[in-house]
């Protein structure tokens, strides 16, 4: 399942809040209709707890987390710590990390079982993330970056990455993560996919500007609705692609724009996933 919102007009909401297995951090002093729509999702299974870290509202951006933990800086207030510690489940370990680079969410990327960082993160920052949030730790860039937390959004199933990420760069991701890994973008064309998603095993919550297609390939990465490769055609008919003309059919599995563009990564990734274009109507499903 996917839902489209904003922090007070901005569609970066993944500088706002930070989502997990058991919990979601939203951040304080946004809109009630922010903070509602993660609680109106999520209650029922975890908690939403409003936040602030370092007395910033960029939750999302200052802290790592899983199931079993939260790492923020150590910059966080005494009563943050408190707070947070108070909010969420028992079995999460909530920790303060004396790190230079502060700003965690930007520079590690994580889901239950592996973590990717900064190559130039603290050794002892390292341990404390294996510690504390019960996972591998590898050392990575993304497509030249080492904002890994920025271009890399993960979850138990799959990784979305920075558009511009090499097919063997992607190849190493998902050896290390044992997961799929496919380049794609959020917001209408974002690479910053850390500051427009935000997701989980189950659900995931972008910006408002997102399109039809992003949310397909979202879904689909992420297994959010199990989704197989036949089925994205189905969560594509209804707007073929948001911002491009006309697409032609050619051989099995080539694309051919004309009067606008298509990303190539989209191409590339649906023809992996063995679908094929048909002119005019969409999609249809079928192994080439």
């Amino acid at each position: 399942m996917t839902a489209r919102i904003q922090f007070e007009s901005k569609n970066e909401i993944g500088v706002f809040a930070k989502l997990t297995n058991a919990y979601c951090l939203a951040s304080i002093g946004g809109s009630e209709v922010f903070y509602s729509t993660f609680e109106s999702q999520l209650a029922d299974t975890i908690p939403v707890v409003h936040a602030s870290i370092s007395g910033c509202r960029i939750v999302g951006r200052m802290c790592v987390g899983n199931k079993r933990g939260l790492l923020v800086p150590n910059s966080t207030f005494d009563q943050e710590l408190q707070q947070l510690r108070n909010a969420l489940p028992d079995s999460v370990k909530v920790q303060r990390v004396e790190e230079r680079l502060s700003a965690l969410g930007n520079v590690v990327a994580c889901n239950d079982y592996v973590a990717i960082a900064h190559p130039d993160l603290d050794k002892e920052t390292e341990e404390i993330i294996a510690d504390t949030l019960g996972v591998e730790v590898f050392r990575s860039t993304i497509a030249g970056n080492v904002l890994i937390g920025s271009y890399c959004v993960m979850n138990n199933r799959g990784a979305l990455v920075h558009p511009n990420t090499s097919i063997t760069n992607q190849e190493e991701l998902s050896s290390m993560l044992q997961v799929p890994v496919v380049a794609g973008t959020v917001n209408c064309g974002s690479s910053v996919l850390g500051a427009g998603l935000v997701v989980n095993d189950w659900f995931a919550f972008t910006g408002l500007d997102t399109t039809s297609t992003e949310l397909a390939v979202i879904e689909s990465v992420f297994k959010l609705n199990d989704t197989e490769p036949n089925r994205i055609t189905t969560e594509m008919r209804a707007t073929l692609i948001e911002g491009y003309d006309v697409i032609k059919y050619r051989k099995s599995t080539e694309v051919v724009l004309e009067r606008n563009r298509l990303l190539p990564r989209y191409n590339k990734y649906l023809t992996q996933m063995g679908v094929n274009f048909q002119y005019g109507f969409g999609f249809t499903a079928g192994k080439s």
